[in-house]
């Protein structure tokens, strides 16, 4: 008996009994991936080490334009979209997200002492990415376009370890610093010139289905810094303006403005009596 060809009945069976309903068409997750790292070379041209001239910028906003175009294409069938609509949207943002990223980065050039320059930011540092890409995802996401933005998303979540959902809502000035494990959730609402670090999580009390439609996740209001492994929870959680959490801080409970919160924990330092050096 050949196993091998005995297994793959085995699962095409499965397969074909169990599938689920998936339409024939779906973006493709490549070019979804392929979009993003395009639409990122063309507001940052460094990335690529070169300058765009007019004649270059307009040829390479064409070509998004129509990449953009055929990632919405294979949703027409199952959601109401209008494509035309939506692109033309998107593009009309474009300069008005180009500048808040621009503010972003200087953010995290004044938040970070090891930061040198605009230019190291956009090409060294994730957080400054995963910015770029929720910017761009939000906006879709704002015009109820479906699926794309969470892939957005998710490829940033794949290259950062920077996890923020479409939907969450972002002000300006915003700075991620370091960054891995940072979760954002859906409808989390951050003010403006709030910084965060690694292992930050703004998230729900709950997650069961029920509470979908609903405010889920905290609201950090402006001049908020939040330290690494800090833990936020709860739709209606809210932390007051100028307050600083200290790291590894677990909070559900809303904090007024000007507030320090900090987690205390013991730590004893005793002398090591049998060196090994």
């Amino acid at each position: 008996m050949d196993c091998n060809i005995n297994n793959e009945q085995i699962i095409l069976h499965h397969i074909k009994k169990n599938k689920c309903n998936f339409p024939n068409k779906m973006p493709s997750l490549s070019k979804t991936h392929e979009f993003i790292d395009d639409i990122f070379s063309f507001l940052f041209p460094v990335i690529k080490g070169t300058e765009m001239d007019q004649l270059e910028g307009e040829v390479e906003l064409s070509k998004l334009q129509g990449k953009m175009t055929e990632l919405l294409l294979p949703m027409r069938d199952h959601f109401k979209l209008d494509i035309k609509q939506v692109c033309c949207a998107f593009f009309e943002d474009l300069p008005e997200i180009y500048i808040r990223l621009i503010d972003d980065a200087k953010a995290i050039l004044e938040g970070d002492p090891a930061a040198y320059s605009i230019e190291e930011i956009v090409l060294g540092y994730p957080g400054f990415f995963a910015i770029v890409v929720h910017r761009i995802a939000n906006q879709l996401y704002k015009q109820e376009v479906p699926l794309i933005p969470r892939l957005f998303s998710e490829y940033a979540h794949s290259k950062t370890g920077i996890d923020i959902h479409p939907g969450a809502t972002i002000g300006d000035y915003f700075c991620i610093d370091h960054g891995t494990g940072v979760v954002i959730g859906e409808t989390t609402v951050i003010g403006n010139n709030v910084k965060v670090y690694q292992g930050v999580t703004l998230g729900a009390l709950s997650v069961e289905k029920k509470f979908a439609k609903s405010k889920r996740h905290p609201t950090i209001e402006d001049n908020v810094v939040i330290y690494a492994g800090s833990t936020i929870l709860g739709g209606k959680t809210i932390v007051g303006h100028d307050t600083i959490i200290g790291g590894n801080v677990w909070l559900t409970d809303s904090v007024e403005p000007y507030s320090i919160v900090y987690h205390k924990s013991e730590v004893k330092v005793r002398k090591n009596e049998t060196s090994q050096f």
